[in-house]
């Protein structure tokens, strides 16, 4: 595995020699075009200015879906093309995407064939991507499946099967991927500036964020894959572009796994404002979600408002037998979807189909979609470049790429799933240095070895990159991450050859990070306390 030096040297050399593509941006899209683009054989490199995922990417309800509300819209070709996304997810990355049963309570009689209707459709449209059967439960056999619900008036419910993965983990093996067929993936990596020949894009300055180092990048293509940011890019470009987009915020909130039990979500199939809202057994813990508000300007962490909490527990508490209260949250955590403009419309109305645009200097932007479509969205954006002469016609091969770290069969402990094939390297650790299987916090499912496996294998160069997104602590319970942040600055230091001040400078930076993440002092962090953008540029 080639160190950061390495990979800024490699870049500076395209000098003499082009890439094919550069993308930037490190998030679901960027880093699926850098899978396509590097295993169609072109020579590929992808910066990402914050960390992989580092936003919206890593920020999803944990789906991967066809898009139930999309049926009631009549958006059935979104749903078919998303079902069938969904199938190759689940075969290419076994380890991190799985089946989910979900349940959607009925308490008046006419529900059960209003809604029976609609989750048969999604079944039919599913096809031979069906991930199972849709049928209706008693209400006896709802309680076996979520001891968590509310009993009282019950009448049965509507099983049906989705699917479910860990965004942040999907993003981190799309980037190993990527480097496994020679591509260069840098995060901490700005795009600073654009340079033009004979009012042609050409190449761009890529600033090294950690050293302040910049080489100049050429290309034959580049590609806008900012996801939130992309109209940023876009105007770097050219300054006149209008706004390609319009965000809005999702806020999930994370309780204990008793609140349901037995592993079966839930969707809450209507709320007060016609969404959908979900209760999601994660990692141990369950995610409810989401919120759907217009965003007033974009941030890497958006917040959240009081009325957001007030509206999930208000929407989920009706169907708990236990009913939740703000002392049961372990954590918040909120991201801006990218929505391509539509007007006046809501924005849980605006069109999360991806759109694909070439300036007059030959830049490609790539905008909208959803994890569930991020590799075909890469496979036409990639099309468009081909079509537009930038590329030589070489046939896309995502289908059937497993990912990195992708078992061909199950194999690995349950607590390390998640690394596939590259659990037995964590298993080494433990068994060569019995301190390594330390728990970071009695809380947290997540040992030492881990964080020296992500700081060695998987590019972490920050705390934050480690509880959030290496590991999942920060989003499953805030308070516990906190109190793990100065462990994890002590280990990562020493494998990044880091002394005392920047431990010191680590550890409290990310323990103000996951206040946004809790209740503190009875309030709720909001908007107003939101970080700014990682770069100016990308």
């Amino acid at each position: 595995m080639s160190t950061r030096a390495e990979k800024f040297a490699r870049l500076d050399e395209t000098k003499n020699d082009n890439l094919d593509v550069l993308i930037v941006g490190g998030g679901a899209t960027g880093l699926g075009l850098a899978v396509d683009a590097a295993t169609r054989g072109f020579r590929t490199a992808l910066v990402e200015s914050g960390d992989f995922a580092q936003a919206t990417s890593s920020r999803a309800t944990k789906l991967v879906h066809g898009g139930v509300r999309y049926l009631v819209s009549g958006q059935l070709h979104l749903v078919y093309e998303a079902l069938r996304e969904r199938k190759i997810m689940l075969e290419n990355a076994p380890h991190l995407v799985h089946a989910l049963p979900f349940v959607t309570p009925v308490y008046k009689w006419f529900d059960l064939p209003y809604y029976g209707i609609g989750l048969k459709a999604y079944e039919v449209l599913s096809g031979k991507s069906s991930l199972g059967p849709t049928r209706v439960l008693s209400a006896a056999e709802t309680r076996v499946r979520v001891p968590g619900i509310a009993a009282r008036g019950l009448k049965g419910s509507l099983l049906y099967h989705d699917g479910q993965f860990d965004d942040a983990r999907l993003a981190l093996a799309l980037a190993r991927t990527a480097e496994d067929h020679e591509a260069i993936v840098l995060n901490y990596a700005r795009c600073t500036a654009l340079h033009k020949h004979n009012d042609k894009l050409g190449s761009v300055t890529v600033e090294d964020v950690e050293t302040g180092r910049s080489v100049e990048v050429h290309a034959r293509a580049f590609i806008n894959a900012t996801g939130i940011f992309v109209d940023e890019l876009r105007r770097a470009d050219q300054p006149s572009s209008p706004h390609m987009l319009s965000v809005s915020r999702g806020t999930h909130i994370v309780v204990a796994g008793e609140v349901l039990g037995n592993g079966n979500a839930i969707m809450v199939p209507k709320t007060r404002d016609g969404r959908i809202i979900f209760a999601i057994p994660w990692l141990g813990k369950v995610v409810i979600g989401t919120t759907d508000l217009p965003a007033p300007s974009v941030a890497v962490e958006p917040g959240h408002e009081s009325s957001e909490i007030d509206f999930l527990l208000e929407t989920i508490n009706p169907y708990l037998a236990r009913p939740l209260g703000r002392a049961d949250i372990l954590s918040v955590f909120s991201g801006l979807r990218p929505l391509v403009t539509g007007g006046e419309a809501k924005t849980s109305k605006l069109s999360r189909e991806h759109t694909i645009e070439v300036s007059e200097s030959g830049l490609i932007t790539v905008a909208g979609g959803k994890w569930t479509t991020y590799r075909r969205m890469a496979e036409d954006t990639l099309a468009v470049a081909i079509r537009r002469g930038m590329l030589p016609d070489r046939r896309c091969v995502t289908r059937s790429v497993r990912l990195h770290g992708a078992p061909e069969k199950a194999g690995a402990p349950p607590a390390l799933s998640r690394y596939g094939t590259e659990a037995a390297e964590i298993s080494r650790m433990w068994a060569s240095d019995p301190q390594t299987s330390t728990l970071l916090d009695p809380a947290l499912a997540f040992t030492c070895a881990e964080v020296i496996f992500a700081a060695r294998y998987e590019m972490a160069r920050t705390v934050e990159d480690v509880l959030s997104r290496r590991t999942r602590a920060l989003l499953l319970d805030a308070r516990a991450a906190q109190r793990a942040a100065p462990v994890v600055a002590r280990l990562l230091a020493a494998e990044l050859g880091q002394g005392p001040d920047w431990i010191d400078r680590e550890t409290r930076r990310f323990i103000e990070l996951a206040q946004q993440f809790y209740f503190v002092s009875g309030t709720i962090a909001d908007a107003n306390s939101a970080v700014p953008a990682a770069a100016p540029i990308g």
